[in-house]
């Protein structure tokens, strides 16, 4: 079986940019998944209805309304029309499961492009990740040389107050006496 050529024309760009963090999964809305595999909603809705049993609550949820209000305000949807029932959200679980209900080369398709992409955000977390450390280690240097070099300029300080009002000395040696004849 030869692999034939799965040239999808979306950029990985705007399947990140449909990524949302929602009670601590990162998940994409069902109108998003339905535009991406080139269905209606609705649609995508009825064929994960027909098969919940394969999406428990960790591959799939409906958000909460001020969920989907919060959510609205920081991805600038109109209040005009819209939706009647709040929308549903696939995590990365979810979103592969989705291939098994769908039966389309294009939901195949999607689903590859879709679980790349989940799995370049999660390398770029874990760079990160690996990066904040070595920042921290660094800082926590710089914060320990801060400290030396204080504690250097308080000396520093001391000796030239020192050097500015001398104390006076005791004299060492031998005091000569004048000699009486």
């Amino acid at each position: 079986m030869t692999k034939k050529d799965t040239s999808l024309t979306v950029p990985d760009e705007i399947v990140m940019n449909k990524i949302y963090f929602i009670r601590e999964y990162k998940v994409m809305l069902d109108s998003d998944l339905a535009e991406l595999y080139e269905v209606e909603t609705r649609v995508l809705n009825q064929a994960v209805s027909r098969n919940e049993y394969r999406f428990p609550d960790d591959f799939m949820f409906q958000l909460t309304q001020k969920e989907w209000e919060n959510l609205k305000s920081q991805i600038v949807i109109s209040s005009w029309g819209g939706r009647r029932k709040l929308p549903y959200v696939f995590t990365e679980h979810g979103v592969l499961m989705l291939s098994s209900v769908l039966h389309s080369r294009r939901a195949i398709e999607v689903n590859i492009l879709i679980t790349r992409v989940f799995t370049r955000i999660r390398q770029m977390l874990i760079e990160n990740t690996e990066l904040r450390l070595a920042i921290e280690k660094l800082e926590k240097k710089t914060e320990n040389n801060t400290q030396n070099i204080e504690v250097v300029f308080k000396y520093v300080d001391e000796l030239m107050e020192k050097q500015a009002n001398p104390k006076p000395r005791k004299a060492i040696g031998f005091k000569q006496k004048s000699l009486k004849k």
